[in-house]
């Protein structure tokens, strides 16, 4: 199996999870766009894209027009991906290691749901830095914790609180969902708690939008920017 299969087991073919993934994806690309505002020279990073190709993967490959200006950033060999996408250049990295690339090589960096699988705090940390060094502009997104159902197990509910979430994934045979090694569940205070020193983020909910229970986090830092404000 797919290394990266492990990430979509929730939302099957023609579910109604995966419609709900696609909708929420949708609005990922849409903030994005609004708030990057990428132009067709902008050089884009995208860090942690996904060997399965599906409705749900690789948002940015499947409906970015410009292709041939992103260059993306797997843990694996990356075939089934350049397969799916050949404008896209395609570079294979290891997790937790500096990005090979100089200080603002890139116009524009994001990254989807990757943040809550980097391992530690230290390391979510670190990752958000390394977006921050190589490009002007950053824009991550996380699942929110808040939202009813758990993305990566389909646990309703019981994942709001660490001891139960635990409980649920050993009485369902999914334990590697409560090891934080794999899984970081994340909430706005975390996320802004991982922002460089220097930088004010904006950060809001997005996906499919339920308030403080919507289905995403976003995170977006202008490095050239002055006085940002963070959203309500």
């Amino acid at each position: 199996m797919v290394e990266d299969e492990r990430y979509y087991q929730v939302a099957a073919p023609r579910s109604v999870g995966e419609r709900l993934a696609i909708a929420a994806r949708d609005r990922i690309y849409a903030d994005f766009i609004q708030h990057c505002r990428p132009t067709p020279d902008d050089r884009i990073l995208d860090v942690g894209v996904s060997d399965v190709v599906n409705d749900v993967s690789n948002v940015l490959e499947r409906k970015y027009p410009h292709p041939e200006q992103i260059t993306a950033l797997g843990l694996g060999p990356g075939s089934e991906f350049y397969a799916a996408f050949p404008k896209v250049a395609y570079r294979r990295i290891e997790a937790n290691q500096p990005l090979p690339f100089a200080d603002k090589a890139f116009d524009i960096a994001v990254s989807n749901a990757v943040l809550e699988h980097v391992g530690s705090a230290q390391h979510q940390a670190h990752f958000v830095s390394e977006l921050a060094r190589v490009a002007s502009k950053i824009f991550i997104t996380v699942p929110n914790r808040y939202f009813p159902v758990e993305h990566h197990t389909g646990i309703p509910v019981l994942h709001f609180w660490k001891s139960t979430f635990e409980l649920a994934c050993r009485c369902l045979d999914k334990t590697e969902w409560a090891d934080e090694r794999n899984l970081i569940l994340m909430l706005r205070d975390r996320l802004a708690g991982l922002v460089p020193a220097g930088f004010v983020p904006v950060i809001g909910y997005t996906g499919i939008m339920l308030g403080m229970f919507s289905s995403n986090l976003f995170l977006f830092i202008d490095t050239s920017a002055k006085n940002l404000q963070e959203t309500p």
